[in-house]
């Protein structure tokens, strides 16, 4: 809802906010620690602290949840589109032929992924990818099948179709993205307490003193978010929202690899300032990029489209990184430098987006 010039303000502020919370979320267990709450405990069981932590968060995501459906006002349809700035998009003619045949390309190469997973002996987690690109291709199937219509249906898949260029390149830039954090998340805590603190025995007091760390690590991450979310609109305005976008990418890319050259946890806080930057920046500017290509009619329906590439990555992630963990010799320290190389790859991704005129890097005055 808000004007063009203001939107890479505006989710600037959203990752501030989100920054604030999720350092004192981050928090939580090290400060229910240090208050006596049993940090331990035994195979396979959760610590207090975490238990604790999670319904916490729980009480507040669903207050956050209340309080925003009962004070935040919509504007009707008509004054958005009033306000529209982006450039009108033509829907395509549907060619079922055609549908079908992409529907029967992707079966095809689903359904022999997931042969070659069963039958060469690959790993498990690859089915997941295969059953993904299987499950994309009956979608399109019955897509073809269904004919014109105007449910709800038929519009996702005609406008997966008709996404706009913008965010088809935006996608990519995504992917890579999230791709890195989910390696972080998933790897950081395993990577830390095995290098770092030396223990892999997840009943030790290092290793919980390491996964305590960790917690810190992704609190100052999320508090180094908040004051980059200060600084963003100000390299915005002087580079442009690519080149911003590239610059905290590549900050959060050389972040991650870092953990890997720092042996003393401490200095593990100055990788997270890069990992900070690139949080802040990925929870803002690329969606100021897409707001600025899509009609206000289609901004909900490709917001969340847009959403779908960071699902995809995960499910990627979760099929991928294990198989890429155990040719490492299980040391997840290596997956966080591959998730680093994929933040920096997303940082050159960007590039290829098209640049709002609006936000176009200022002129320097000699």
């Amino acid at each position: 809802q808000l004007p063009v010039k203001q939107r890479a303000s505006g989710y600037a502020m959203q990752s501030f906010f989100i920054g604030i919370g999720s350092v004192i979320a981050s928090l939580l267990p090290w400060l229910l620690a240090k208050f006596g709450v049993d940090n331990t405990a035994g195979p396979g069981e959760v610590p207090a602290t975490v238990h604790y932590a999670f319904y916490f968060g729980g009480a507040v995501l669903l207050g956050a949840i209340l309080w925003t459906v009962f004070t935040t006002r919509e504007y009707p349809p008509e004054r958005l589109h009033a306000w529209d700035e982006a450039p009108k998009l033509t829907p395509r003619a549907r060619d079922t032929g055609r549908m079908r045949r992409n529907a029967i390309l992707w079966l095809v190469v689903g359904i022999a992924f997931i042969a070659a997973v069963a039958t060469q002996g690959w790993a498990k987690e690859l089915y997941i990818l295969g059953g993904l690109v299987t499950a994309y291709g009956v979608l399109q199937f019955v897509r073809a099948l269904i004919g014109d219509g105007d449910d709800g249906f038929r519009q996702i898949m005609d406008d997966l179709q008709d996404m706009p260029q913008t965010m088809r390149q935006l996608a990519v830039v995504q992917f890579f993205s999230w791709f890195a954090l989910f390696a972080m998340w998933i790897y950081t805590t395993g990577a830390v307490t095995s290098v770092h603190y030396g223990s892999t025995d997840t009943t030790s007091a290092a290793y919980n003193e390491g996964a305590n760390w960790v917690g810190v690590l992704f609190a100052a991450y999320n508090g180094f978010a908040a004051l980059a979310a200060i600084v963003i609109p100000f390299m915005v305005k002087r580079f442009g929202l690519r080149v911003s976008h590239l610059i905290n990418a590549t900050l959060g890319g050389l972040g991650l690899i870092s953990i890997a050259v720092f042996k003393d946890p401490q200095w593990l806080l100055l990788s997270m300032v890069g990992v900070g930057f690139a949080w802040a920046s990925i929870l803002s500017l690329p969606y100021a990029l897409l707001s600025d290509s899509v009609p206000a009619q289609k901004m909900g329906v490709y917001m969340g489209i847009f959403n779908f590439f960071i699902v995809i990555p995960q499910l990627v992630a979760v099929s991928t990184l294990p198989v890429l963990m155990r040719w490492f010799g299980n040391h997840p320290l290596y997956m966080l430098v591959i998730g680093g190389v994929s933040m920096i790859i997303a940082g050159a991704c960007v590039l290829r987006v098209r640049e709002p005129a609006m936000h176009a890097p200022a002129a320097v005055t000699p």
